[in-house]
């Protein structure tokens, strides 16, 4: 139960956040588009602002994504194997997927680290900052699929499908 309403927590809360980042990115699109063509002349900043708050949208609502089943992948074997055979290759997914999520978290942390010295181009900042959203991102998602577990992750459209069947028998 508690598992289940902080992963949901977790859930709005990055969702919320990589919707915060989408809308910066709108904004920011709109606003060097219109001046642009508008004034004649576009900030150099514009772009690059745009390109660091895509970043961190994505890798915010990775986990949410992760968690609901609705990342691209395919899932023949988990759904055809039965009994032990599904469980240890859920078992393997799930830890892999963990291994993976925390090397990135720990190698991006570093990444992030080692261009302190460097500032961006157009925004004039520390390289660190707009970097720290991939071991955010990362980590937000090992954490999630820590919390989720080595169980069968849903799959939007056909659960829905076989739900329906089932209601309608």
């Amino acid at each position: 139960m508690f598992r289940k309403t902080l992963l949901s927590l977790l859930g709005r809360v990055t969702t919320g956040l990589g919707s915060i980042a989408l809308l910066v990115t709108l904004i920011d699109i709109l606003y060097g588009v219109v001046t642009r063509y508008v004034v004649g002349q576009a900030p150099i900043w514009s772009d690059e602002l745009a390109r660091y708050c895509l970043i961190a949208s994505a890798l915010l609502i990775a986990g949410n994504v992760w968690v609901r089943g609705e990342h691209m992948r395919v899932a023949l074997l988990e759904r055809k194997l039965e009994g032990a055979a599904r469980q240890v290759l859920l078992v393997y997914q799930w830890l892999l997927t963990l291994g993976l999520c925390l090397a990135m978290t720990w190698w991006s942390w570093h990444y992030a680290l080692s261009v302190s010295y460097f500032t961006s181009q157009g925004l004039g900042i520390s390289r660190t900052i707009p970097m720290l959203a991939m071991p955010i991102g990362f980590g937000l998602l090992a954490l999630q699929v820590l919390l989720y577990g080595p169980q069968l992750l849903p799959q939007p459209g056909i659960d829905d499908a076989d739900t329906a069947k089932e209601g309608a028998s």
